[in-house]
């Protein structure tokens, strides 16, 4: 078996390595290109991120001949890289299947099917097919040793097979009990999965004294969900440990889920950079997009992690910038209710996805054709924003959230 990681921030011709300034992580390697189709009107630079194509090409030379090749993808919008890299895929393997899976063959399949290039196009959790593709197409057939139902059974990622392990991203369950307007977690997760508490805990251990690894990334969509049975077990565990780990929460902790012994464990545990779901401050006005914080359960949260200890540069609340009808002035408003409350406000800019009940609403009001083209639904370039709409009005937003 051979892997290649098209987005590896290490590889050898990169001439990089990792000072550790970012708990292990960084930026990812772009390359400026030309304006997509239809975005002409707006005035940013876009970028392929990854390694270079003659990187690629070289690296597919240099692995045996496959007998079938696995592609996995990620937001809609990078769709173009993931076309282009089968391409180089049919080119240097003309004879060999090209099986396409993930976020953008799941929310986009006809999209994809249509436009990938892909001899088959997957959609859903990979796990519960995998064996049985690889199978069809080989002639070789194995039996499963995990149960895709019970988290507790799978193998641990094959982290391994990277260059580099700078952190290890963790998942300690799968889907969401909320059901946000703007988000597919409901659609790429149907259901609540969860693992044990020592389950997490032995795959974190085995990280940290395999690999060295310090830092662990939590990519659970609901982290805090039911923690008296979840989280707070865990992060006892990882107390006890006494490890010296950091952790990090990029995909964001519910507030409703906060109470002040939660907030302390978070500390003791090591969790360095907290990022919360707070999305707008509108809390009278929010029942159409979430019901997952008030305004007393947001002030009560604030005032137990700073009580914990944590600072102002750990913690971010998130906030959604760009949503149909969202007027500037609103978002200015959540910027300075986040800032009152002396921590850092996040601009999340919002990404208009298939099969969330968001999405009629933005086809509706975007100023493009998004069910013609995932590339309309990039984030970067307020899809959803009509007049009147500038990019200076977004430029001061910018500064509005950095300056402290």
């Amino acid at each position: 078996m051979s892997y290649i990681d098209c987005l590896d921030r290490f590889h050898p011709k990169a001439g990089r390595t990792d000072p550790n300034t970012r708990y292990g992580r960084g930026p990812y390697l772009k390359k400026k290109i030309q304006t997509p189709k239809g975005l002409s009107d707006v005035p940013r630079n876009f970028s392929r991120y990854g390694i270079e194509p003659s990187w690629f090409k070289e690296d597919l030379l240099n692995i045996p001949n496959p007998d079938l090749i696995f592609i996995t993808s990620l937001m809609t919008y990078w769709y173009p890289g993931v076309n282009e890299t089968i391409g180089v895929l049919k080119t240097t393997f003309p004879d060999v299947p090209v099986v396409l899976g993930g976020i953008y063959a799941t929310l986009c399949y006809d999209h994809a099917v249509k436009n990938s290039n892909a001899d088959q196009v997957v959609s859903g959790a990979a796990e519960e097919s995998i064996f049985e593709l690889a199978g069809n197409y080989t002639g070789y057939h194995v039996k499963m040793k995990f149960d895709p139902k019970h988290l507790d059974t799978y193998p641990y990622p094959a982290f391994d097979l990277q260059r580099k392990i700078s952190y290890a991203p963790i998942i300690t369950s799968k889907g969401c009990p909320f059901s946000c307007a703007y988000c597919a977690s409901h659609f790429l997760h149907p259901h609540r999965k969860r693992r044990s508490p020592a389950s997490v805990m032995e795959e974190i251990t085995f990280w940290h004294q395999t690999y060295h690894v310090l830092d662990f990334v939590l990519y659970d969509d609901a982290f805090l969900a039911d923690a008296e049975k979840h989280a707070v077990p865990l992060l006892e565990k990882i107390i006890d440990s006494d490890l010296g780990l950091r952790f990090h929460t990029p995909n964001a902790i519910h507030i409703r889920g906060m109470t002040k012994p939660i907030a302390h464990l978070l500390s003791k545990a090591g969790f360095k950079t907290l990022r919360l779901g707070l999305e707008t401050s509108a809390f009278d006005d929010r029942m159409d997009l979430d019901n997952k914080v008030t305004a007393i359960e947001f002030t009560k949260t604030m005032r137990w992690l700073k009580e914990a200890g944590f600072k102002k540069e750990q913690i971010g609340a998130y906030l959604l910038a760009g949503l149909p009808d969202q007027t500037m002035s609103s978002i200015e408003d959540s910027i300075n209710k986040v800032k009152q409350n002396n921590i850092t406000p996040v601009l999340a800019y919002y990404s208009p996805i298939p099969h969330t009940a968001l999405w009629e609403k933005a086809v509706a009001s975007s100023r493009y054709d998004l069910a013609s083209d995932p590339v309309f639904t990039n984030n970067a370039v307020f899809p959803c924003q009509k007049e009147p709409f500038s990019w200076a009005a977004l430029t001061r937003l910018k500064e509005m959230a950095s300056n402290n």
